[in-house]
């Protein structure tokens, strides 16, 4: 194939998504619309398995997606390695807007069994910090005053 599928391409190198293999694709996708605000871009099934994109709401110049696999057990070409995990540091990042955002977070994830890590304060640039374990065991943290978002509003010089 010498032919391009897509008539838009980045005028520059971009970073644009991780990729999970997953065990359960519809529990997975339903755990990160529920805990995340990612919104599910994508889904398809073809004969390798399924698959789905997910990412933030809105127009962006920066995409970032998470790409989600199931590959049906007699197409996986990795179906000799364990599913791998991000854990127990590895982990996806949300920043939230408030403390308390943090806490009710962390009080929604011990009710469904996925809470990880309660919330803590860690030293600067950490912040105040919980831990989330998605349906295969993947880190996700949710965090207040990290300075992520705030670290690059001043670089870009872009109002919040």
């Amino acid at each position: 194939m010498n032919e391009a599928t897509h008539n838009t391409h980045p005028t520059e190198p971009r970073w644009t998504h991780i990729a999970l293999r997953v065990s359960n694709m519809d529990a997975t996708i339903e755990w990160y619309l529920t805990y995340t605000p990612l919104e599910l871009i994508d889904r398809r099934e073809d004969e390798m398995g399924f698959g789905a994109w997910l990412g933030m709401p809105g127009k962006t110049n920066n995409p970032f997606i998470l790409v989600l696999a199931q590959f049906f057990p007699d197409k996986d070409p990795f179906a000799n390695a364990p599913i791998a995990t991000l854990a127990p540091f590895a982990h996806f990042g949300m920043e939230l807007p408030t403390k308390e955002d943090v806490e009710a977070m962390a009080e929604r994830a011990k009710l469904a069994d996925c809470l990880a890590m309660p919330p803590t304060m860690m030293p600067q640039p950490i912040g105040f910090i919980t831990m989330l374990r998605d349906p295969d065991g993947n880190m996700v943290e949710f965090s207040w005053d990290q300075g992520v978002f705030s670290t690059l509003q001043d670089r870009w010089n872009t109002p919040a």
